[in-house]
């Protein structure tokens, strides 16, 4: 099925208008559907009396509910594409079946192979040039920067910086001071915005912090992974630390060796039976389960003794437990009067880690990878308000989609000059319509380790192949570099069939080989390359990588810092940089005579577009 006469603008930086053609219809793995238990067979959890709903900051009111919805993002870590009950998994997740089964299945969904990534495009939904920001702000040796800024015009990560690996926990790095994120934007219209479990958006400074970036309040981890019972992470020895935090301190109160997975959920409870339903609310509940360490409370291993992996059989359980989880926040937002006007949306952050018991297949490759089975994620809309309920949605959707989405149907504006990656694809879901996204840029990545073969004629002398690189165009997908683990890994490789099956799908590679092509609609598995078969259509997405190339900045990846270490902050995890007090006093001084100036020139500068010097930055990067 043709995608209508799509062509889609994309602005970069010199404002050059890009089309494409259209989009054929995508299709997917039609997969078991799992039965489930019934809601009643799964508790709420601990209660919350009518007086915490008043003790806990918010009088509730009698007042008529707002037209806008209630908005619950629900982020699972690293769940594998076949982790969920309706892809047949041997995993029960009758909570995650049942709402995706009375909601809309997105089987053509999107994400980034790890986790900041993922977060920091679902939280701007956009790629802004200035990502990089915060580390022009500060350098390792405390010096300054004083060369011009680009203006925010949108792009992927290559735009953001933030295109190598993730936010290490000792990296001065963080989501830039100056994008504007979701919340923020639904605090403009009225939204109580609250976050629950993992940032993983850098803390490096106080600024960085979920409380400054648009959350009202925040309760959960800062860091990419942590103890599930006493929130103790060490990034390398003797470099350890606490991490948990109620706001923008550490949470030392709730230290009673809770299962994280359940204690996040105790807080959800809390702030819906303290806030008023007639009130808009945005949760964003960023659960730390599936991700490693491999922790559960042992009653959920009961269903799983079976399984002879052990990473499966805890991951298992794991699993198990987050499904209750939400199946009770679920029950709570029922309970609370939440339901009828809500929207909940569920995703993986990226695709499973097989080493550390998820699974993806039938798709290729593993978290971290450009394969199918880094960035296709589990993915599906629950809500009263879809009128296409029990359906699936085979559209292109990329988790950039969420941003412009997720405002419009709360009824907020997004700014002129803020140039999003993201479609409103609130109709394509709701309603079946066509997506209005035709392609994504997976990544560049300038700086992963080379292909030892790749070469600028391998790419036809329009891409160097030896750096690691993905796109998507309609139909096709084309690799190139080192894209990553590559194997598919069969459920038998977490049984006691034996390695001989998996062994016998491990990749044959052809030796010196680059660049991969895919019909994806075709071929979803990646199991049979076409690029030399259609030299003309490499060649057509290379000059695509090539051009989205031109407009990147540099890889925003700085060296650790040695007063980020924990000892160093009361065994805590947290902010350390603090500006010199005296730099501090001077640019303020500075900042009030050139106020009133730089605010007219800013405003003419940016109607003539970004300066010179930004585009000759940006096309060197």
């Amino acid at each position: 099925m043709a995608h209508g006469g799509c062509n889609w603008p994309r602005r970069l930086c010199k404002g050059k208008m890009l089309a494409v053609g259209v989009l054929a219809g995508l299709s997917v793995l039609s997969l078991l559907t799992y039965g489930y238990l019934s809601w009643d067979s799964l508790g709420l959890g601990p209660g919350v009396t009518e007086a915490t709903r008043t003790g806990l900051g918010e009088e509730l009111g009698t007042g008529v509910p707002s037209s806008q919805p209630h908005i619950i993002f629900i982020l699972a870590d690293d769940q594998g594409f076949r982790d969920v009950g309706y892809h047949g998994s041997e995993i029960r997740t009758p909570t995650l079946d049942k709402l995706a089964a009375e909601g809309v299945k997105l089987e053509n969904y999107y994400v980034q192979p790890m986790c900041t990534p993922s977060r920091s495009q679902f939280i701007t939904g956009k790629w802004v040039f200035e990502l990089w920001l915060g580390y022009l702000q500060y350098t390792y040796t405390y010096g300054s920067y004083s060369g011009d800024k680009c203006q925010s015009v949108g792009l992927y990560q290559i735009h953001t910086g933030l295109q190598h690996s993730i936010i290490r926990p000792t990296q001065p790095n963080c989501l830039p001071l100056d994008n504007v994120t979701l919340p923020q934007k639904l605090k403009e219209v009225g939204y109580s915005t609250h976050m629950v479990g993992k940032w993983h958006l850098g803390f490096y400074r106080r600024e960085c912090m979920p409380t400054q970036r648009g959350f009202d309040t925040f309760f959960g981890s800062l860091l990419g992974s942590g103890d599930y019972y006493t929130h103790f992470k060490c990034d390398s020895p003797g470099i350890c630390g606490y991490d948990l935090y109620e706001n923008d301190n550490a949470a030392w109160d709730h230290d009673n060796g809770i299962y994280s997975t359940q204690m996040y959920t105790q807080k959800v409870q809390q702030i819906l039976a303290s806030h008023d339903p007639s009130k808009p609310i945005f949760l964003y509940i960023a659960y730390q389960a599936v991700h490693s360490p491999l922790q559960a409370p042992g009653k959920y291993f009961e269903h799983y003794r079976s399984i002879n992996n052990i990473n499966r059989r805890r991951y298992a359980a794991m699993l198990a437990c987050l499904d209750e989880a939400i199946n009770n926040v679920t029950l709570a937002l029922k309970k609370y009067g939440y339901y009828d006007n809500s929207i909940i949306i569920y995703s993986s952050d990226n695709g499973g880690q097989p080493m550390a018991g998820g699974s993806n297949w039938p798709l290729r490759g593993s978290k971290g990878t450009y394969w199918e089975g880094g960035i296709r994620a589990v993915g599906f809309v629950h809500s009263p308000l879809l009128k296409n309920k029990g359906s699936v949605c085979k559209e292109l959707v990329h988790i950039t989609d969420w941003f412009p989405t997720l405002i419009t149907l709360a009824e907020g504006q997004i700014d002129e000059d803020i140039q999003l990656d993201g479609y409103d694809i609130w109709e394509t879901i709701s309603e079946g319509r066509r997506s209005p996204r035709v392609d994504i840029l997976h990544n560049i990545d300038p700086i992963y380790t080379k292909a030892k073969n790749g070469s600028w004629a391998a790419g036809y002398g329009i891409w160097n192949t030896a750096i690691q690189s993905a796109i998507r165009v309609n139909h096709w997908k084309l690799l190139t570099g080192n894209p990553g683990y590559s194997d598919w890994v069969p459920p038998q490789a977490f049984s006691n069939a034996g390695p001989n099956r998996w062994h016998n799908e491990r990749v044959s590679w052809t030796a010196g080989k680059t660049v991969w092509l895919f019909n994806i609609t075709a071929d979803p598995y990646e199991r049979v390359d076409l690029s030399a078969k259609y030299p003309d259509v490499v060649k057509q997405l290379l000059r695509r990588l090539s051009q989205f190339n031109k407009t990147a900045v540099p890889v925003r990846y700085p060296p650790k810092d040695p007063r980020s270490n924990p000892k160093l902050n009361g065994g805590v995890w947290g902010p350390w940089f603090k500006e010199d007090e005296k730099k501090k006093k001077s640019d303020k001084s500075k900042g009030a005579n050139k106020q009133k100036k730089n605010k007219n020139k800013k405003k003419a500068n940016w109607k003539k577009g970004p300066s010179l010097h930004c585009r000759s930055r940006l096309a060197g990067g």
